[in-house]
């Protein structure tokens, strides 16, 4: 039997020899032949895949791995490793390793992953697919809105980056609705107007005052813009008026100026910018104020040419003390109402048109309008005219000037749906924002205070109240005043009388403080230069309580790097976001 099987391959040698065939070339046959007849195992095969594991099957010119693998070995030809490519035995494709006897390895670390990974994205794909099908499965949107309605604001900016569905869900009419009405909002304070290095950088300045942190905002759109002035709408921050310079871009410059009306809005939520109608007439520091009104509001304004407004004294009209005047009223009233057209034939009607939209007939949509009343115009004089936005039509229209002794308007709240407004003369009078004209109101006599202080008024659940600076008289020294305090005081809307609410825990340093009245909140900001270094503090009232008392919530966080002219430009925004 051995005898056999020798002479059966020395004659298979003798018949290879006669076909002219190299010598290494039958070496190579005969081993594989070998190996067959032993039942030698093939390389390692990834049934699942259909792709080998330990080597890729890599063809090459003259026998040479090309991931550095040195094959010759095994063959028994060393001079083989470096043949020529042009020869006629390398012309051919030659596999060179693919047996697992041959304990070559030709990756590197991780390039067999990465090759199996390119060969099979496809799969990779459909079960990446299959499994973002399941996960949605047990995730629904709604399901995932109201996970994310729930979180802080901070918390809601990092989700919004996890991917491009999440950050579409929370920008949604939808969601902020719903964020809106539920009982997840927390105060938030927006500090504008900063200046660093002479120039308006249009940065905003953002405290969390449940976290007590700060944020900082990029706002582009407001580099150069200065002694503007900002409402809170909702979840919306308006930014009317103001000023830029001309000579120098971005400095506070008021030796050459231009004075803007057009108005920009701020979405804190989306940090997203917009543009709405221009005012009438440009102005630095308006007086503004905010009022909800109903769906279904119209407002007939009739500019006269005389100012005529209604007084009051002691929460009665003075009309109704003198008889004679209330007829001569009446009467006036109604000609005015039967003959409109032939009183006053030159006057002009001016009134809100209620447009049809998608914002304002949307079930449960709220209405609101802002006024503007007062500032500096664009010759740096006094106003006192004022203007009225309906955010349903987005359009400004005039309202009545304000009395012709009633002085500078330097502060006003809406309360109730009256515009207070109270004057450097220290006079109070107040818009009726339904009925469409001045009241002019008369209080009891206010105490003394310091003029270089302007007064603020604020307005909390319907109490108005009022900030004011005066002096302090000590004890056994009548007459002497050493020092200064601020008080809150408090206008009993009914029989106007002014009564102390409060006092100030601090000194009062800054004359442009800025008080901001938020639900039973009053939020205040001052700040100033003493000693070469700014200081800013925030303080917080809380006027449910029967003292009123004051607490400070930040200090010395944002000034630090700010010129001494913030103190100056700066105004404050309060939202619930």
């Amino acid at each position: 039997m051995f005898s056999e099987r020798l002479s059966g391959e020395q004659s298979l040698g003798q018949d290879f020899e006669a076909l002219s065939v190299s010598k290494r070339l039958v070496r190579s046959v005969s081993q594989k032949l070998k190996k067959k007849y032993k039942g030698g195992r093939g390389e390692e095969v990834d049934d699942t895949r259909g792709v080998s594991l330990r080597c890729l099957t890599l063809y090459g010119r003259g026998g040479g791995c090309k991931v550095g693998a040195d094959t010759s070995d095994e063959f028994g030809d060393t001079s083989s490793r470096r043949r020529s490519s042009s020869s006629e035995e390398g012309k051919g494709y030659k596999m060179i390793c693919g047996t697992e006897e041959t304990a070559v390895d030709c990756f590197s670390h991780g390039v067999k992953e990465r090759f199996w990974r390119k060969n099979n994205r496809k799969d990779f794909e459909l079960e990446e697919s299959v499994r973002n099908s399941r996960m949605h499965i047990f995730l629904p949107d709604d399901i995932l809105e109201m996970c994310l309605v729930k979180l802080p604001m901070t918390s809601l900016m990092t989700a919004r980056l996890v991917c491009k569905k999440w950050r579409h869900l929370t920008t949604t009419h939808r969601f902020l609705q719903m964020r809106r009405d539920g009982p997840h909002q927390k105060p938030w304070a927006f500090l504008f107007g900063v200046v660093k290095g002479g120039f308006c950088s249009g940065e905003i300045h953002a405290l969390d005052v449940s976290q007590g942190q700060w944020h900082r905002i990029n706002a582009d759109i407001l580099k150069g813009r200065f002694m503007f002035s900002i409402a809170s709408i909702q979840d919306d921050i308006y930014v009317v008026g103001g000023c830029s310079s001309l000579t120098s871009f971005g400095r506070v410059d008021r030796s050459s100026y231009k004075t803007h009306k057009g108005v920009l809005v701020f979405s804190p939520l989306t940090k997203s910018w917009r543009k709405v109608s221009s005012m009438k007439h440009a102005r630095s520091m308006p007086i503004l104020g905010v009022s909800e009104v109903s769906s279904d509001f119209t407002l007939n304004q009739n500019r006269l040419d005389r100012r005529f407004y209604r007084s009051r004294v002691g929460g009665v009209s003075d009309v109704y003390e003198d008889p004679h005047r209330l007829s001569l009223r009446r009467q006036y009233r109604n000609a005015f109402d039967e003959n409109e057209a032939s009183l006053l034939p030159n006057r002009k009607s001016y009134k809100f048109t209620r447009q049809k939209s998608d914002q304002s007939s949307a079930k449960g949509c709220r209405r609101f309008v802002l006024i503007s009343v007062g500032g500096l115009g664009s010759w740096d004089e006094p106003l006192d005219s004022g203007e009225i936005y309906d955010s349903a039509s987005n359009k400004w229209t005039e309202i009545q000037k304000m009395p012709v002794d009633f002085g500078i308007v330097c502060s006003g709240v809406v309360c109730n749906g009256m515009f207070y407004v109270y004057s450097e003369t220290d006079r109070l009078a107040g818009y009726d924002i339904e009925r469409g004209y001045w009241i002019g109101i008369q209080t009891t006599p206010f105490p003394s205070r310091v003029h270089e202080y302007h007064p603020k008024l604020v307005c909390c659940n319907g109490r108005l109240f009022m900030l004011s600076v005066s002096w302090c008289e000590g004890d056994g020294q009548i007459g002497r005043r050493n020092k200064a305090v601020r008080k809150l005081w408090e206008l009993d809307l009914m029989y106007l009388t002014w009564s102390e609410a409060s006092v100030h825990p601090d000194a009062p340093m800054d004359w442009n403080a800025a008080f901001v009245g938020d639900r039973n909140l009053i939020f205040g900001v001052e700040m100033f230069k003493i000693f070469g270094q700014i200081l800013d503090f925030l303080t917080v009232c809380d006027v449910s309580d029967l003292g009123a008392s004051w607490r400070h919530i930040s200090r010395n966080h944002v000034t630090h790097e700010l010129d001494a002219s913030s103190c100056m430009t700066k105004t404050l925004a309060v939202l619930h976001l």
